[in-house]
């Protein structure tokens, strides 16, 4: 698409022409920011600002590394003034101990990091390696250790790393030089290598003994069958869940804290299989005193072939389940 042309056309064509790239740019925002509903937010500002902008499009560079540049630019102002989005496992150590009743942090006091639904990952046209692709470079555990790079370097990080622009094209976007990208993604890299956990061999969610795992862990809560739990959860599982900044390691204290403070009774809860961030998961719904099932928020797994490695579960914010499809409540009360 060259410059005149973006000049000449209708708000109908541009967005026509410029739609195919929602897709990866809301999954780039996310990866820099850390939540699904402000990378929607994001990327509508960038389709708003190169409408907008749009004679300031020369055609030197691709349309589509115009649209990263705007992108950019709009999630680095965006993150100026905002805490970076975190997991429990990321204020610190795990408890040595479930504690008897876990506080939530106060509102405000901690940014949570949140879920990406998989069906916002890639396009529809994008082959199965693409989409695997995509999904590895959304893992939780990359996104929680990509919140703690300063800024520019999460930026730098992605483009070089993850969408492969070249070291030309990245500084071209962030208004850089071709050195400043070459030094910070070296200190990004080396940044992430203190961070990120020791690799694991993650299945996919389409993996049977994936799917297989995620169906004992619903089971075991919606029978109350801690005993189901264990043998899901690997030895060395670990569990947290936003809002609490408590988090267990170990497979027995992570069932002697489900089990005291959780499971409740035989239809208390109900999941809804689902994937996110390219893992298995479920949208999380509890009984509450009037026999409705309202939504509590997402849970996703991280499966390996010798089980459940860890558990992530996003109750801060019961009105994620929208994002992914369903609703905030399951039927009426029983008579």
């Amino acid at each position: 698409m060259d410059c005149s042309h973006v000049q000449r056309v209708s708000r109908a064509q541009f967005d026509a022409e410029t739609q195919r790239f929602r897709r990866e740019l809301v999954a780039y925002c996310y990866r820099i920011v850390g939540a699904a509903s402000d990378s929607e937010d994001l990327v509508q500002e960038t389709y708003l600002r190169a409408w907008r902008y749009r004679a300031g499009f020369d055609g030197r560079a691709s349309m589509r590394s115009w649209l990263y540049k705007i992108a950019t630019n709009v999630c680095l102002t965006w993150l100026e003034h905002r805490k970076p989005r975190v997991l429990p496992s990321s204020l610190g150590a795990a408890d040595a101990e479930p504690e008897p009743a876990a506080t939530p942090a106060a509102p405000g006091e901690v940014s949570w990091l949140e879920p990406l639904p998989d069906e916002l990952l890639t396009s529809a046209e994008a082959g199965p390696d693409a989409a695997v692709v995509a999904r590895e470079s959304l893992r939780l555990a990359l996104i929680a250790s990509l919140q703690f790079l300063p800024a520019r370097q999460r930026a730098i990080f992605i483009l070089r790393e993850v969408l492969e622009f070249s070291a030309d094209e990245t500084a071209e976007i962030l208004a850089a030089s071709s050195v400043a990208v070459k030094s910070g993604l070296q200190r990004a890299r080396a940044r992430l290598e203190e961070l990120a956990p020791a690799r694991e061999e993650l299945l996919e969610p389409t993996d049977p003994r994936a799917r297989e795992l995620l169906e004992g862990y619903i089971a075991a809560f919606e029978r109350s069958d801690p005993a189901l739990l264990v043998q899901v959860l690997r030895a060395d599982a670990t569990l947290e869940a936003t809002p609490f900044r408590e988090w267990q390691t170990g497979r027995a204290r992570c069932i002697r804290l489900l089990e005291a403070q959780v499971l409740g009774n035989p239809g208390d809860w109900r999941m809804l299989a689902t994937t996110a961030n390219g893992q298995p998961a479920a949208a999380v719904y509890q009984r509450e005193m009037d026999g409705i099932l309202r939504a509590r928020g997402i849970v996703a797994l991280a499966v390996t072939p010798s089980g459940v490695s860890r558990v992530v579960a996003f109750h801060h914010e019961p009105a994620l389940v929208r994002a992914f499809g369903f609703g905030l409540a399951l039927g009426e009360a029983s008579t």
